[in-house]
């Protein structure tokens, strides 16, 4: 099930993106703080995992958590941000191929791996440097031409200043420029070593490519902070094609789950007119027929769309994505116990061990209202949260359910955890006050209570 946060944000042009985004999330404790529109699914997330994890390992990255997050923009589009790589759904949709996605993703573990954001903050800092010097040698040659009674010299003054500035502006873009043609290559040494091909780099490139031809869009290449797709094509096209896995193509099971990552991100974020498309594309297909059954719970009828799951389940009866499904028809069909039945297989069958499975299961057994259900639910609720603890939803609803178990403190340490990865610090800090109240002073609960009311931005949680 996927699951959207509320901020919106309006398009952007990819470079822009690409740096704003970055530098707006570098100090968040989550990107749910930030604003950021993240999409949480649990097959969408194994997936991209999936994608990512030899990737990392030959980039060195394997043991330093790096996390993936889902934002919920249409563009194409990805970036990093500290140990985040964030990627826009409208990349997952628009790639055709699993390479093409796994090349983006090896570019940006490259950012990471060469360690460009830091780099990028010095440039910034002897950027900054230049154009304060600039500034204070303009100042100086237009007093110098104010006390000589020469205009000809206070204005070269003022050009001094103003060409700083510009000095300061080209040198950061040239640095991004060289960056972005380094992680390039990194991609194609982590591509190679993994035994895949950078085609679907080239194809990515030739994207932007035609998307700019068809813009009319006229850009100055010193005025943007990374190369033109034309000049990337032809700094990669021949080291790509010396690769001896140049015509490596994605195994059928993988592009089947990226046929199915594309349809069902379509059914929750484009409408049923751009799952209609896709299916267009792959007609009789899992994937299409996935995507149905998706269109059909969520615009048809709980009935039609358990008939189209159940024969999805049949046809993959192992796949914990089809169980997910069906438990998300029976909980919109007011059936909340065949739903926790559904989803307690889909955790069993999980082999990613999402934390979102769980809390799906949990909501289930609340909606059984039972005092028994209840406690199950705390229980299933809390092993979300102990594999996905930023997940502010699931805090929401531990609260309540702590809250009609009569668990009081309990339930205000989780609504004090769900302000805090919400980003709503002051109210976190409120809940905890309130929860430490009436527990005992020392306790795990206790000091975790304390660790929120003692935060600041500069004295981060982990």
């Amino acid at each position: 099930m996927i699951v959207r946060s509320t901020p919106v944000r309006t398009g952007r042009g990819f470079a822009t993106l690409l740096l704003a985004a970055a530098m707006a999330v570098t100090s968040s404790v989550s990107a749910f703080a930030q604003g950021v529109p993240v999409v949480r699914d649990a097959e969408i997330e194994a997936l991209v995992r999936d994608y990512a994890r030899p990737i990392f390992k030959a980039a060195g990255l394997a043991n330093d958590g790096i996390d993936i997050v889902l934002v919920n923009d249409q563009s194409f589009n990805a970036f990093v941000a500290g140990r985040r790589m964030f990627i826009n759904t409208g990349a997952l949709v628009q790639a055709e191929t699993p390479n093409e996605i796994i090349g983006v993703m090896a570019h940006e573990a490259g950012h990471i791996a060469g360690g460009h954001q830091q780099k990028l903050r010095d440039q910034l800092e002897r950027a900054k440097t230049m154009a304060i010097i600039a500034t204070l040698l303009g100042a100086g040659a237009m007093v110098a031409g104010a006390t000589t009674k020469s205009s000809g010299l206070a204005g070269a003054g003022m050009g001094v200043a103003a060409g700083g500035g510009e000095m300061a502006q080209r040198s950061i873009l040239a640095y991004q420029r060289t960056e972005e043609i380094t992680a390039d290559r990194s991609a194609i040494t982590y591509l190679n070593a993994t035994g895949q091909s950078g085609m679907g780099m080239l194809k990515t490139f030739a994207r932007f490519q035609s998307a700019l031809s068809l813009s009319g869009t006229q850009l100055d290449p010193y005025r943007i902070s990374h190369p033109m797709p034309q000049e990337r094509i032809a700094n990669l096209e021949v080291l790509v094609k010396q690769s001896p896995y140049v015509n490596a193509v994605d195994p059928p099971a993988l592009q089947q789950r990226h046929d199915m990552m594309r349809i069902k991100i379509a059914a929750y974020t484009q409408g049923q007119a751009a799952v209609a498309r896709l299916m267009r594309k792959n007609p009789g297909s899992l994937a299409s027929r996935y995507g149905d059954a998706q269109v059909t719970y969520l615009y048809g009828n709980p009935a039609a769309a358990l008939v189209k799951t159940a024969a999805l389940i049949k046809e993959q009866p192992k796949n914990p994505y089809f169980q997910e499904l069906r438990g998300d028809i029976l909980m919109k069909a007011n059936k909340p116990k065949d739903a926790a039945e559904a989803y307690a297989k889909a955790v069993s069958l999980d082999p990613a061990r999402s934390g979102l499975l769980p809390v799906s299961l949990g909501q289930a057994l609340m909606a059984m209202g039972t005092p028994d259900s209840l406690k199950k639910a705390v229980v299933q609720l809390n092993n979300g949260i102990g594999r996905d603890k930023e997940n502010a939803d699931a805090y929401r609803y531990l609260a309540q359910a702590y809250g009609e178990l009569g668990d009081i403190p309990a339930a205000d340490l989780a609504t004090a955890e769900e302000h805090y990865y919400s980003g709503d610090y002051k109210n976190a800090k409120i809940f905890a006050m309130r929860a430490q109240q009436k527990l005992k002073r020392g306790e795990p609960d206790w000091l975790r209570a304390q660790d929120i009311i003692n935060y600041t931005p500069s004295n981060k949680l982990k």
